[in-house]
C-alpha cells in the first residue's frame, strides 16, 4: 500500500501529465480554474494544500469524474428501504382525540 506522501507525489505528477497532454500552460490553466499560478507550481511539485483548487483543477483537466463515487449516494436496497418505511411507522406523532366535551360558546354579538 502506497504511504500519503507517495501517493500526493502521484497525483501531483498526473495533474502535470494531463495539462502538458493537453498542451495547457500553469497560465491557461490557472485563467481557465481560477487557481494561481503559484498554486499550480505548488501541487504540480507534490504540495496539494487547497482540496478546492484540487477540484477546480481536475475539473478544467476533465478529470472531474473521480470525484463521483464519493458524492453520490449509495442505491437502497429494497428490504433496507422496508425496513426505514416500518421504523419511520412506528414513530409516528398521534394525534389529538376528539374534543373532550367542551362546547363551543355560541358567539353572542357585541
Amino acid at each position: 500500500m502506497l504511504s500519503d506522501s507517495e501517493i500526493t507525489a502521484k497525483i501531483s505528477s498526473r495533474l502535470k501529465d494531463l495539462r502538458l497532454k493537453q498542451n495547457i500552460t500553469r497560465q491557461e490553466l490557472a485563467a481557465k480554474s481560477g487557481v494561481s499560478v503559484a498554486s499550480i507550481a505548488r501541487m504540480e511539485g507534490g504540495e496539494i494544500k487547497s482540496f478546492d483548487s484540487f477540484v477546480r483543477i481536475s475539473r478544467t483537466l476533465g478529470k472531474i469524474g473521480i470525484f463521483l463515487p464519493l458524492v453520490e449516494e449509495e442505491p437502497i436496497s429494497p428490504n433496507e428501504y422496508l425496513r426505514m418505511m416500518q421504523a419511520a411507522g412506528k414513530h409516528q406523532r398521534k394525534r389529538a382525540s376528539k374534543s373532550l366535551g367542551i362546547k363551543k360558546q355560541e358567539d353572542k354579538g357585541w
